[in-house]
């Protein structure tokens, strides 16, 4: 039998368990820079214009760290620049994905039922690897497309296509190493995403600092030195691919050397005793979720610190552009603008918190198929008391994360301006705004969770079409009905000085409604489902 045998079979499997998320993902983050693309096209139509804004961008050490250094003032180059940090959302995606279908399929015990067939050694690793390696290359050809389809030049939209895509599979290739290092899939998660956080980081510090080697080291600082669109360095996709190589080589022989179901790196045992915390479904609940939320509150806080610090020069880079100017002065002069580049940002970290949300929501699914759930509910644990408890941290986890995102923003923002006292107020208050438009995807979570549990990771399609929305509504000048689907759409900005408080109101009454039903129909099912 062949190393191999099964892996078609495999991806099969793989692609059919993913046929909506997956597709969604793709589509969504390959069509985002062609409407920054657009965007730069109608904000400045003159190279005068696009000389300035990029000589402003260049000097904010703020936006250097967060997109990029920026090689030039063509359309392209901006546009390469401003999705700079979509090659850490490809990254999160891919590794995510891979993760997803070998460790967490060991963990619920699929795995091992699958190996007692016909099945290869290296089949498993294999088919999740082929899969998201297909995804990613197919979003940077998509990508690559739809930049040209705007006018940009074929060879500059193809590099930087693919430079993302790589930076897709060399994170993908990563999450295939963690997966043999951990026995649990939030083991191997973890120490994914804290590879890529230390890659962004050591981007960040070579970009904002100037000191060009330390961006070299990291895999998310190759992708802007192709210089797409300005020169198109295609050597430096050599790189990308020869660390993949890299990893792959590294991660294969692991995946033979250890026992099924078991990683390489020991268990921690833990007390021999429980504490007193965990004598009830809160305290557990807790003990599930407070890694999460501890690394989505750290995370969005140093996001929130670049963020704040960047809106300040939001206002003058936009000099000399007559169109910008007006709809700037519109706005309230500078000021104005950097409120509306705040409260756009404050939106997009709603999207995330909805994420937040959805993922704790779920975590009752992922309990209840690997089997957790139905002999703690045999005790005498309610199962009201059981769902609520995991409820609150899907609720309140996004309230934590977009707290601590507008108090960093707030902060660093009014600094800038020197007025600390009063953006910090109002910048957490802008924050937590979004927070009622992420319960209603939290509150569709567990009602989905409730009434039918196997579709319950719809919810994740929901937030995709959200964000879709969001970002290509305007540029697509798509009917208000359909955008308001979208329950951010209906989220005030309360930047401005009148705003009203209803649409909150009932985005939160709504969210309640979903919740209490998605808990009725859990009580009235059977657990775990058949």
């Amino acid at each position: 039998m062949s190393t191999l045998t099964g892996t078609r079979h495999l991806v099969r499997l793989i692609l059919r368990r993913d046929r909506v998320i997956l597709p969604l993902w793709v589509l969504v983050l390959s069509v985002l820079p062609m409407t920054y693309a657009t965007s730069f096209f109608e904000l400045f139509p003159t190279a005068a214009e696009r000389a300035a804004y990029a000589a402003g961008t260049a000097r904010n050490p703020s936006i250097i760290a967060l997109l990029g250094p920026v090689y030039g003032d063509s359309v392209g180059a901006l546009t390469a620049q401003r999705g700079g940090f979509l090659t850490v959302i490809i990254g999160l995606v891919s590794l995510l994905t891979v993760i997803r279908h070998t460790r967490t399929e060991e963990e619920a015990g699929r795995r091992e039922l699958l190996g007692g067939s016909v099945l290869g050694r290296y089949a498993g690793l294999t088919a999740a690897l082929l899969v998201t390696y297909a995804a990613d290359l197919l979003l940077g050809l998509l990508t690559a497309a739809g930049l040209g389809s705007t006018g940009l030049p074929a060879g500059g939209s193809l590099a930087y296509g693919l430079s993302a895509a790589l930076v897709g599979v060399v994170f993908a290739t990563l999450g295939g190493l963690t997966a043999q290092l951990t026995e649990s899939a939030g083991g191997a998660r973890g120490i994914a995403i804290g590879v890529v956080g230390l890659a962004f980081a050591l981007r960040l510090a070579g970009d904002a600092a100037e000191r060009d080697w330390l961006s070299w080291l990291s895999p998310l600082g190759w992708a802007p030195r192709i210089r797409a669109y300005e020169g198109d360095r295609w050597w430096v996709l050599l790189l990308p691919v020869a660390l993949s190589v890299l990893l792959a080589a590294v991660a294969y022989p692991l995946s033979v050397r250890r026992d099924l179901g078991a990683g390489l790196l020991p268990a921690r045992l833990g007390p021999a005793t429980a504490g007193r915390a965990l004598s009830g479904s809160f305290g557990l609940a807790w003990r599930l979720h407070r890694g999460q939320l501890l690394g989505w509150s750290v995370g969005f806080g140093l996001l929130g610190l670049i963020l704040g610090g960047a809106a300040e020069a939001a206002g003058r880079s936009v000099e000399g552009n007559p169109q910008l100017e007006q709809i700037m002065a519109r706005l309230g002069g500078a000021s104005g603008l950097a409120e509306a580049y705040l409260g756009a940002t404050l939106s997009l970290a709603g999207l995330a918190a909805a994420g937040y949300g959805i993922q704790a929501a779920l975590r009752m699914r992922a309990e209840e198929t690997a089997e957790r759930a139905e002999p703690l509910l045999a005790t005498g644990v309610h199962r009201s008391g059981w769902l609520l408890s995991h409820l609150v941290f899907a609720l309140l986890g996004p309230v934590v994360v977009l707290a601590v995102t507008g108090f960093a923003t707030g902060l660093t923002y009014g600094i800038s301006v020197h007025d600390v006292p009063r953006e910090l107020p109002r910048m957490v208050g802008a924050g937590l705004a979004q927070a009622p438009a992420a319960w209603v995807l939290a509150g569709l979570a567990v009602l989905l969770y409730g009434l039918l549990p196997r579709l319950a990771p719809v919810a994740w399609a929901v937030l995709a079409v959200c964000v879709l929305l969001g970002q290509l509504g305007a540029v697509l000048k798509l009917s208000q009905w359909l955008l308001d689907v979208s329950p951010f759409t209906h989220t005030p900005q309360v930047l401005r000085d009148h705003w009203s408080a209803t649409p909150l109101l009932f985005l939160a009454a709504l969210a309640l409604l979903m919740a209490l039903a998605g808990l009725t129909a859990f009580r009235r099912r059977d657990v775990p489902i058949t």
